[in-house]
């Protein structure tokens, strides 16, 4: 019986170290393969720097080229993780509603900036130029271009501020509603980036377009003009202007940063805020550095002071200047 013990313990002890000696004989031959490749790779470096006159590959170089191997293995092993998490539904929820409801990218997607107490402006633009029920619907399939009224929340949520809004958005379904921005005549500014930031997260387009809700807008003019710029990648279209900087308190503009638009007072290029329009990539530009974007007292200076230093193509689009149907503008204040 001992004898029988012996053996088998035996046996486990010479099983054992075959496993170890197998394992380790793997990893020294991965290890061996590894750096097999990488001597062929430098070789080969070195085969094209000679031919191109050079002797040698340097320290330097050598240690770059290893550094990137390096950096490709975990570039190939984070996408076999990515594709892991895919295959099990881990993707942001956002992405998997693009991905069903937008089949293909949009024109334009329109915020229309308006507020508390404005129900009769938003039930005007309805009637006038604005599609309601099925026919915002056929408009985003057929057309391309989303339309929503852009408002936040009350100071004091869950009011009849609130609640009316919800009511009416249930009526509508044409709001888009900023749930982390109270509603104030201050924060237009910050209002009109967040929707900037909120329209280039849920829908693929080409353009984002900002309307005051006190503007009527020829809609398929509108796509018009936002076509013929597609072949522009970095573009703010809008009616141009500049003007004074108003540094006294009393001014029905006043800017309270005045001083920081020099000695001159006269603020930049900027597109008036009644009707404006940027490509994708800028949208996208405000949506990443959102912490870091200035907002001024007026929206249309904030959005023209975003894009100074950047490779940006200014239109001076004068369909957008609203002031009149008849000067060939796409657009009117009511």
């Amino acid at each position: 019986m001992g004898s029988r013990g012996s053996n088998f313990g035996n046996r486990m002890s010479f099983l054992m170290l075959s496993m170890f000696a197998t394992m380790a004989w793997l990893y020294v031959a991965g290890r061996l393969w590894q750096d097999t490749e990488s001597r062929v790779y430098l070789v080969n470096e070195l085969d094209k720097r000679t031919g191109q006159g050079k002797s040698s590959i340097s320290v330097d170089d050598t240690m770059k080229i290893i550094t990137c191997r390096e950096y490709q293995k975990r570039l190939a092993d984070l996408n076999v993780d990515l594709e892991k998490a895919r295959q099990e539904g881990f993707v942001p929820k956002h992405l998997v509603e693009n991905s069903v409801t937008t089949k293909k990218k949009l024109l334009a997607v329109v915020g229309i900036i308006t507020m508390f107490g404005r129900k009769n402006n938003r039930d005007a633009i309805r009637k006038a130029w604005m599609p309601t029920g099925t026919a915002l619907k056929k408009l985003e399939s057929e057309k391309g271009i989303v339309i929503r009224f852009v408002i936040g929340r009350s100071v004091n949520q869950g009011d009849s501020s609130d609640r009316e809004i919800d009511s009416e958005n249930r009526e509508a379904n044409d709001f888009m509603i900023l749930e982390n921005h109270v509603e104030t005549p201050e924060e237009r500014a910050k209002k009109t980036k967040l929707f900037l930031i909120h329209a280039v997260e849920h829908w693929d387009a080409e353009f984002y377009a900002k309307i005051n809700d006190d503007v009527y807008v020829n809609i398929d003019a509108l796509g018009s003009v936002l076509a013929s710029h597609l072949d522009k990648p970095r573009v703010y279209i809008g009616c141009m202007k500049s003007g004074e900087v108003f540094s006294q308190p009393k001014q029905k503009w006043y800017e309270p940063d005045w001083w920081k638009f020099g000695d001159g007072k006269s603020y930049f290029r900027h597109a008036s805020g009644e009707v404006f329009a940027i490509s994708q990539p800028l949208a996208q530009f405000v949506s990443v550095n959102r912490l870091i974007l200035r907002a001024y007292a007026h929206d249309d200076v904030s959005v023209g002071s975003w894009f100074i230093g950047l490779d940006v193509k200014h239109v001076d689009e004068g369909k957008f200047c609203c002031s009149s149907w008849a000067s060939g503008a796409i657009c009117a204040s009511a």
